[in-house]
């Protein structure tokens, strides 16, 4: 099987278990021979790289590195889950400090050594506020930085799978926009179920309102979830989904699930969250949303929620004033 490009990907946290099946997955989906892994744990990434070379994939130029000028010069795509993980009883905003510094640093690491990035993708958390900052010092047009959003709305296409027992290839078009965290607008409007659109479903003995607020908590609740079942946070659904926005990126599939980006039209400015959005190889485009009345007051919520967080960013002295940031990327409008 022929690989999409021949460019170098380097996956920033390969030690951890997200990086590693990034790594694992990257390889097997024959994306580029030329894979570099990076992490500041040499022991842990040795470990890793180890494992890589003993499933004796053919054509591979695997490489590792805990220098980072290393792991990014000539890099031409980069995925980063190199922030710190979430643990038990802790949202996604409590690690918004630390991970708003690591953001930053990563961001001036690509600006440095692979100012020709075609591509990044950012899904360590806060991923909205971590992408936005990393987007900001990278230098990168807003085209080329994408967050991982998607597996809000993949979690809620399971759940309704589970509800109504059928494939979940049956649940079509299900949507969660804004942050990435509980925050999030669950839409209902976009979805079908079975051919049959979700609105005319809600409220019905199939799926009371009842049974649809409970499915929406699960999805909001869905990284937690996996924390209390396996006490660790998610790591296999984010490498998988990640390396589909990059692979989407190298010239693969059209990655169509929402994710981040970063928006500053129809009512959103100087952010970062989850829209209607494509990924192929001109990168990430969104276009305007449309739900109902209620939906899009939720999205407003997760909006001004998100703001607070890039506000607060802004405060701790991680991001300048909005004022300035055109002239530390003048991408960026």
């Amino acid at each position: 099987m022929e690989f999409l490009t021949n460019e170098k990907l380097t996956i920033v946290g390969a030690a951890g278990m997200i990086g590693s099946n990034m790594a694992q997955t990257a390889i097997m989906m024959r994306l580029t021979p030329n894979i570099c892994l990076y992490d500041p744990y040499a022991k842990g990434l040795e470990g890793v790289a180890e494992e890589m070379f003993h499933c004796g994939f053919d054509g591979m130029n695997i490489t590792f590195t805990d220098d980072i000028k290393e792991a990014l010069t000539g890099a031409k795509y980069v995925v980063s889950s190199g922030g710190a993980a979430r643990k038990e009883g802790m949202t996604r905003e409590d690690l918004l400090k630390g991970n708003a510094q690591i953001a930053e640093d990563f961001g001036k690491n690509v600006k440095a050594y692979c100012p020709d990035c075609k591509f990044c993708v950012v899904i360590f958390n806060p991923a909205d506020i971590t992408g936005l900052i990393t987007l900001l010092y990278s230098g990168l047009k807003p085209s080329q930085v994408a967050t991982l959003a998607a597996l809000d709305s993949t979690r809620l296409r399971s759940e309704l799978a589970k509800h109504f027992h059928i494939s979940p290839d049956k649940i079509q078009n299900c949507r969660t926009f804004g942050g990435h965290g509980e925050q999030m607008a669950v839409f209902a409007s976009t979805a079908t179920v079975d051919g049959k659109p979700l609105v005319d479903i809600i409220g019905t003995p199939e799926l009371t309102e009842e049974q649809w607020a409970e499915i929406q908590q699960k999805v909001t609740k869905g990284g937690a979830n996996i924390i209390a079942l396996r006490g660790r946070s998610s790591f296999q659904s984010p490498a998988y989904v990640s390396i589909e926005m990059i692979a989407a990126a190298m010239g693969g599939k059209p990655f169509t699930w929402p994710a981040g980006t970063y928006v500053h039209s129809h009512g959103f400015d100087h952010i970062m969250m989850a829209m209607e959005t494509t990924i192929n190889k001109d990168g990430i485009h969104y276009k305007e949303l449309k739900g109902t009345p209620a939906e899009e007051a939720k999205l407003q919520e997760s909006y001004k929620h998100l703001c607070a967080m890039r506000d607060e960013v802004i405060e701790l002295g991680v991001l300048p004033p909005i004022k300035d940031w055109h002239s530390i990327n003048p991408n960026i409008d």
